[in-house]
């Protein structure tokens, strides 16, 4: 059998390998060999796992609505030895759960009960959503495709381990509602809130909690008899729930069940990969499945229509599902992370396939991305068209350079300031015409092939950059996140403009308090408005110091539980900015003084006390500006 394995393992390599060796290219008849199939997922998925640190996955592909492939890799439970079997350890789906969701508002919509061009506050019970934009409510549709304008949040709130924290989907709801930052429809930006504000509504219309109606209505109906929105899962589903694992110290580490019951219909899903292929063939075949009916056939064509694109040469959405090209093909699903599983659901309609991956621990990310498509690249090849920059694209290049941000992020509340880590997408032209994106550390080059529209030199990845009526760039779209439109970012957010002001601050204040050491006699010795001038730089520089020493402890002490409940050392921590910025006007008012009454001798002296003024104020709008200034949480 060991044997039999490493051959196994051999042969995908071989067969991952495809694409680069000149050998027979492979098609729908070997996906008919059960033995090409398991050698090609094991090739690819044993070896990912191992280099990435993902202990457990699963595996389930469909074609032609039969189980072409099924399997599980790894150990669902590290400590008692008990490895992942497809059919019976239950994996976190995340995002994936949305597509349930989905149906659950078109099953609503099929009984005539909800209108999906309608205002969605017709069908709230307990409050509204807010009118920001008078004239232009949000709809299902706008919903659905990502458009309804909502930021982006999750600090606090989105996750968490404590089934005390639990609430009513209203009132998570209601209490968790975040700003609307675009007018419904105009720009693309994944929303966890919208989804849940589906569930609902679904909830609303149907009189039935909305992890009880997905239960009757979908995964009863479907046999999906391991899955679940319930959360905590119930004890006979969580004695076979895949353990969360992190890599911590060289060792995993098992950590808390993920509870994401406040937004359950965004995410609380848990299931088995071949449970989620029975999911996959019912939209397949048009809403059924194995004579079980869950859609009308029209509903699912409907919903699988395309819908919306920031740029309608590019893939974009369907009602809910996303569209993404591989290889010539339009692929249809959604991929799902949770903070330890990575998940992705394939629809592939011309060639009757569906597929199912999850993966566990941070590594699992990489795993679940490279699934896909290296499963098409090697069923499905296609040689990839070479094309040439145009020379004149010189003259046009620099309108496009720049750093962008996504619409999906926090603009009102504390979850901004993880910006400050980075997650700009950087784009500058090059010499030989074609233009670098840095997307998130990994950088490609891309060649314009029509008016704003550019695709990668060495594989079939487009972006579409928009413009304005006055001719600039103002964001772009990449056909591999169309839920995700960018904006081209003012010069002061970019993360590296202000980390240099961040660090020259930190400089100064540090040389405040080694001059005040070095020199403490002459502090001492020092009277009047000069001695309180100079006491304004002490104070400055140490609150300074303070709450950014503060602040690393906070965030080491509190670790990531910051994502399920705000902590209240952070809540104290708080305070500092408020100190940050009194220290920062008294400084600004000293300097008034310094140069207006001459104090100190020399004009480089009292340029080097403005520097000081300088950097206490860059520190109060650092604070100001990435929300730490103030309470901007939900409490």
């Amino acid at each position: 059998m060991i044997l039999r394995n490493i051959r196994l393992v051999i042969v995908g390599y071989f067969l991952v390998l495809c694409l680069t060796i000149p050998v027979r290219a492979l098609g729908n008849s070997d996906l008919d060999n059960p033995k090409i199939i398991e050698a090609f997922v094991d090739g690819l998925v044993i070896p990912l796992m191992k280099n990435h640190q993902s202990p457990s996955g699963t595996v389930s592909i469909v074609k032609a609505g039969k189980l072409i492939f099924s399997k599980g890799y790894g150990f669902q439970n590290i400590e008692k030895n008990i490895g992942v079997e497809a059919d019976k350890t239950l994996f976190r789906t995340g995002s994936v759960s949305k597509l349930l969701t989905w149906v659950s508002v078109m099953q609503m919509v099929e009984q005539g009960k909800l209108d999906l061009d309608g205002d969605v506050n017709a069908y709230l019970k307990t409050f509204q959503i807010k009118d920001t934009f008078p004239g232009q409510p949000i709809t299902m549709r706008h919903i659905m495709t990502h458009t309804a304008g909502f930021e982006d949040g999750s600090v606090g709130y989105l996750i968490s381990d404590d089934p005390a924290r639990i609430m009513p989907l209203a009132h998570s709801m209601k209490r968790y509602q975040p700003e609307r930052v675009n007018p419904p429809g105009k720009q693309a930006a994944y929303s966890n809130y919208g989804a849940a504000l589906a569930g609902l509504i679904v909830a609303n219309l149907s009189g039935v909690e909305f992890a009880d109606y997905v239960q009757k209505n979908i995964l009863d109906v479907l046999g999906m008899e391991s899955s679940s929105f319930e959360e905590p899962l119930p004890r006979h589903m969580s004695e076979n729930a895949a353990v969360a694992y992190a890599r911590e110290g060289g060792a995993y580490i098992a950590k808390p069940f993920e509870i994401i019951s406040n937004f359950a219909p965004a995410g609380a899903l848990s299931a088995t990969s071949t449970d989620m292929v029975k999911f996959a063939q019912a939209i397949l075949n048009g809403g059924e499945y194995k004579g079980a009916r869950i859609l009308e056939a029209e509903t699912v064509k409907q919903m699988l229509r395309h819908n919306f694109s920031q740029d309608d040469r590019l893939m974009g959405l369907a009602l809910g599902f996303y569209e993404v090209e591989r290889n010539g093909l339009r692929l249809m699903g959604h991929e799902g992370d949770t903070h330890y599983f990575h998940s992705d659901l394939v629809i592939d309609k011309k060639n009757e396939i569906a597929l199912f991956v999850s993966f566990s621990a941070a590594g699992g990310y990489t795993v679940r991305s490279s699934f896909t498509g290296s499963f098409y690249d090697v069923f499905y090849p296609v040689e990839i068209e070479k094309i040439t920059a145009p020379t004149d694209f010189g003259d046009r290049s620099g309108k496009y350079a720049g750093n962008y941000l996504l619409w999906r992020s926090s603009f009102s509340k504390i979850d901004k300031a993880m910006g400050i880590l980075g997650g700009a997408i950087s784009v500058h032209p090059t010499a030989d015409n074609t233009l670098v994106v840095d997307l998130w550390g990994k950088a490609s080059h891309y060649v314009e092939i029509d008016n704003n529209l550019f695709r990668k030199v060495d594989g079939p990845e487009k972006i579409a950059f928009q413009e304005n009526d006055h001719g600039e760039i103002t964001g772009f779209i990449m056909d591999s996140y169309p839920a995700m439109s960018t904006y081209k970012a003012p010069f002061y957010r970019a993360s590296g403009y202000q980390n240099s002001l961040l660090g020259l601050s930190i400089l100064v204040f540090i040389g405040v308090m080694l001059r005040l050491a070095y020199r403490w006699d002459g502090f001492r010795a020092l009277s009047g408005e000069e001695k309180k001038a100079a006491k304004a730089s002490v104070i400055a520089a140490g609150v300074n110091l303070a709450a950014l020493s503060l602040l690393g402890v906070v965030l080491v002490t509190v670790g990531d539980k910051m994502f399920s409940e705000i902590q209240v050392l952070f809540k104290v921590w708080l305070i500092m900015p408020f100190l940050v910025v009194l220290a920062g006007i008294y400084h600004m008012y000293q300097m008034v003084l310094v140069w207006k009454i001459g104090l100190y001798n020399g004009i480089w002296t009292r340029i080097r006390y403005s520097l000081i003024t300088f950097s206490a104020m860059f520190m109060a709008w650092f604070y100001y500006f990435w929300n730490l200034l103030g309470f901007h949480y939900f409490s």
